[in-house]
């Protein structure tokens, strides 16, 4: 049998995500949950990246028989993965702002200053990119309003934003959160994610496929035709 193994940013206990970790369980959760239910046949696994930094486990080299999905952006420089260079270009923070600056004139974060409380989801398929709905920051932690509506043309500098950006990384299909922060029209750009990180639990029971789903089908290289939003009378991308 073919294997799909999510590494996550937490404590694994039993082959799952301690309870201590309640967000990240639920991440974890989903995918699985959308791995198992999208009848491909694959083991699902959970590990901790611990696991990994330790080397107290061997894992072999990554194939269509043998899938890793990490739900986290700390990865030791060894792992070897197919979206390896992705997630080191985006964990690399500084060289991500210098090219926004350069390329778009934005302002960034900078330090703990004007952090991201904005997420836009990219969802590269193998055949076009899709854009989710923006998620924005609840007034409690982990808390997210969604689906959460910007104006128009802010909407399409975001969507020139992410599609450059990818271009500039060497995207692969997968589900991207691009993290951003409003000053009245002005764009300041964060990060960007290569999965689909905490605020993409705003998915979860909101629309159809959720972001753990859809990040399944981009991995798996499954299309994805439309996104719905049931609580939205019937709205749809």
């Amino acid at each position: 049998m073919s294997k799909v193994t999510i590494i996550v940013n937490a404590q694994v206990e039993g082959g799952s995500v301690s309870r201590k970790s309640p967000v990240t369980e639920r991440m974890a959760s989903a995918l699985a949950r959308s791995i198992i239910q999208s009848g491909d046949d694959f083991q699902v696994e959970i590990i901790s990246g611990a696991e990994l930094w330790s080397k107290s486990i061997q894992l072999p080299p990554a194939s269509p028989e043998y899938i890793y999905c990490p739900l986290t952006i700390k990865l030791p420089d060894w792992f070897d993965f197919p979206a390896r260079q992705v997630y080191a270009a985006c964990r690399d923070l500084e060289g991500r702002r210098r090219w926004v600056e350069a390329k778009f004139g934005y302002q960034t974060s900078r330090d703990n200053c004007w952090l991201g409380d904005l997420w836009l989801p990219i969802i590269m398929t193998e055949e076009k990119l899709l854009y989710g709905s923006i998620i924005a920051e609840g007034v409690i932690p982990n808390d997210y309003r969604y689906p959460y509506t910007l104006p128009s043309p802010i909407l399409k500098k975001l969507h020139r934003l992410a599609d450059d950006l990818l271009d500039s990384i060497g995207a692969i299909p997968s589900v991207y959160l691009l993290q951003f922060r409003l000053i009245g029209e002005d764009i300041i750009f964060d990060r960007l994610w290569p999965f689909p990180a905490t605020p993409a639990i705003a998915s979860i029971h909101t629309q159809q496929p959720d972001l753990f789903a859809c990040h399944w089908y981009c991995l798996s290289r499954q299309p994805i035709k439309e996104i719905l939003y049931p609580t939205l009378a019937g709205g749809k991308t």
